[in-house]
């Protein structure tokens, strides 16, 4: 869809989000992942929609589109970019083309307890980075605590230590912060749309690809490679953001109700991932996956800890500063 469609496609939403006079103030909007609806995160949505739907007695109404059904991410931030009333999932990595510092939140082993990102979530630091989004790209940052999961590695032999994946090809998203990362493990990344991931396995495009368990379960990559190693080098979390001038249109008590739900729906997902894992490592061993325990973690710490040095665009001083409020 070119850039002229998206905004047509937006002006004609807008329309929709303005009530006629003396209407009731009624809001529509679609909620957007390229995922499969049989995934955590989309129970962590659905719960979102009936608390909204709840709380404002109807007023905001939220259609959920899973699979990628209005387009790929690319797509899908453009239209939200250009004004069109849909929310949708992003990560540290997408708001990093806006704001350089979020980058460091998508960082490798940054933190052992993924409960402990919510002190990031509620510091100043965060506070300040949201304001530049806003103002600098456009963008309501309704929340971004949903644990997405810790990303394992699929491949069809055993990753225990660095050496195990040196000179393996391996499937990323296009993510400076995941191809900064692969480099340092001596792997060869290669930028491959998560839709296209499953072909790319399956031809051997790629030698292996990560994920967190219910991602490789819902698009089936188990289906191409026997092993799964528990290396989880990154604990990713993602959440929901919208058009900043879209949401500033909305009533405040909507306002309101709508940023507080994402925060809640966040703590429900991190909830519902944390307590699960064994449940999805042991569906994908039906399934006839071999997990790999035995990884070298302090290993893949070493050889990836200079990855945060090679962010010049980041605030100086930034990384450290998240470690003091992780550490804290």
């Amino acid at each position: 869809m070119s850039f002229l469609n998206y905004k047509l496609a937006a002006a004609v939403a807008a329309i929709a989000l303005t009530p006629a006079i003396g209407a009731a103030q009624d809001y529509t909007f679609r909620l957007a992942h390229v995922t499969s609806d049989q995934e955590p995160l989309q129970q962590a949505m659905e719960e979102y929609v009936a608390n909204v739907e709840e709380r404002t007695e109807g007023r905001v109404s939220i259609q959920i589109f899973p699979n990628a059904q209005l387009g790929s991410n690319p797509e899908v931030f453009e239209q939200v970019r250009a004004g069109a009333p849909i929310i949708t999932i992003s990560d540290p990595g997408y708001l990093s083309d806006f704001v350089p510092d979020f980058g460091v939140l998508g960082g490798p082993y940054l933190m052992e307890d993924p409960r402990d990102f919510q002190r990031i979530v509620e510091s100043d630091l965060y506070t300040d980075m949201s304001d530049r989004l806003r103002g600098e790209a456009g963008i309501e940052l309704l929340a971004l605590n949903w644990l997405f999961g810790s990303r394992h590695m699929l491949t069809d032999t055993p990753i225990s230590t660095p050496d195990d994946i040196a000179g393996m090809t391996f499937r990323t998203p296009p993510n400076i912060m995941w191809v900064e990362t692969f480099n340092a493990m001596g792997a060869r990344p290669t930028q491959v749309a998560w839709g296209e991931v499953y072909s790319a396995l399956s031809a051997g495009v790629v030698d292996g690809a990560e994920a967190p368990l219910p991602s490789i379960y819902g698009a089936r990559l188990h289906e191409t490679k026997s092993v799964i190693s528990l290396t989880a080098h990154f604990r990713g979390f993602t959440g929901l953001m919208m058009n900043s001038d879209v949401f500033a249109s909305l009533p405040e008590d909507i306002q309101t109700i709508m940023a507080e739900e994402a925060l809640l729906a966040g703590e429900f997902m991190t909830d519902l991932m944390l307590n699960s894992e064994e449940e999805w490592i042991a569906r994908l061993e039906d399934e006839g996956i071999t997990f790999n325990r035995d990884v070298d973690i302090a290993a893949f710490q070493a050889v990836t800890a200079d990855v945060y040095n090679q962010f010049p665009d980041w605030s100086d001083g930034l990384y450290d500063q998240v470690r003091a409020i992780l550490d804290n």
